[in-house]
């Protein structure tokens, strides 16, 4: 590398996860081996989120057929600040200092803004926080260092409305064979509340009552998380399961029942990613049934909530 032997970034939360209007405090290290002429050393502190997906759209038609790529993408910024830790502000005129040869440790301090969303990476859109430290150098390439930070938003469910009540649904379906029409297949799907945290588990109680003369071939709880990115006015909208639980099989006129069965909830960002306008999360757990052959499954979803302070009813529990 040169004159530059060491350029580093190091925080005192060696974790490097914040919550909104937490300090972020560390210092920067500078080792050179000669003296080294620059504009200025600086620290930049970014948080920020980012979308950005294309598509295909077609006009006309045989010969006249005409298809172009749509990069639709937007930006948010919730802090762009610049620290100067020797030297000159970017932009700044005058004469360019030098650094003799040595080992040099520049502490920093900043305050993190209230509000902030989660961290989050998706797949055409992420929440990114980082730090970014660069010798500027005249007339030459600069040296450039980066270190990125986690934030994690507070929703406390005692707060969401609802969040302690419990949810249920029922779904039936008839199963065709050709000209004949099979007895349905029937389920009722409950869960003792609608607010958990990562950590947690989600209690599945239901049953299936198979009356067709076909084998089912399991019943399953999953949980989802869906992702849905704004930008210039259009919405793409992803699906990402996240857990899973399975019973087996359920022949004709048999039944099947769950008392219970604990779905655990991963480390994933609160619902609704507050703070941020161009991502939004939501969550919900459905309770399938997949018949043999030929045929769509029985589906029974009941949309919940994700936050990161639980229930006081549950801690007391």
């Amino acid at each position: 590398m040169g004159k530059l032997n060491v350029f580093g970034i190091s925080l005192n939360n060696p974790q490097g996860v914040y919550f909104s209007g937490q300090v972020v405090e560390g210092h920067v290290t500078v080792e050179l081996n000669g003296e080294m002429k620059m504009r200025g050393i600086r620290l930049q502190f970014y948080g920020g989120a980012h979308v950005r997906w294309s598509e295909s759209h077609s006009t006309g038609s045989g010969k006249n057929r005409r298809t172009r790529t749509v990069v639709y993408s937007s930006q948010e910024n919730y802090f762009n600040y610049e620290l100067v830790l020797f030297g000159k502000a970017s932009g700044q005129g005058g004469d360019n200092p030098s650094l003799p040869a040595g080992r040099y440790t520049y502490p920093f301090r900043y305050q993190l803004p209230l509000g902030l969303p989660t961290s989050f990476e998706g797949s055409v859109g992420r929440v990114r926080y980082w730090l970014k430290g660069t010798i500027d150098k005249p007339w030459k390439f600069d040296h450039t260092t980066k270190r990125a930070f986690t934030v994690v938003s507070l929703l406390d469910l005692n707060t969401v409305p609802g969040a302690m009540e419990s949810s249920s649904g029922a779904n039936e379906k008839n199963l065709c064979c050709l000209c004949c029409k099979s007895g349905p297949i029937s389920s009722r799907f409950q869960i003792d509340r609608r607010g958990y945290v990562p950590g947690e588990s989600i209690p599945i109680k239901a049953e299936v009552t198979n009356h067709s003369n076909r084998k089912m071939t399991r019943s399953y709880a999953e949980l989802y998380m869906v992702v849905r990115y704004h930008a210039r006015g259009k919405t793409r909208t992803n699906f990402e399961k996240i857990g899973e639980i399975s019973h087996g099989e359920i022949l004709p006129g048999d039944s099947d029942v769950w008392n219970g069965d604990l779905l655990r909830v991963p480390p994933v960002p609160p619902s609704e990613l507050q703070g941020c306008r161009i991502i939004e999360i939501n969550y919900f757990v459905q309770f399938c049934v997949s018949p043999a052959g030929p045929a769509f499954k029985l589906e029974i979803p009941l949309g919940v909530t994700i936050g990161s302070i639980p229930l006081r009813a549950t801690l007391q529990q």
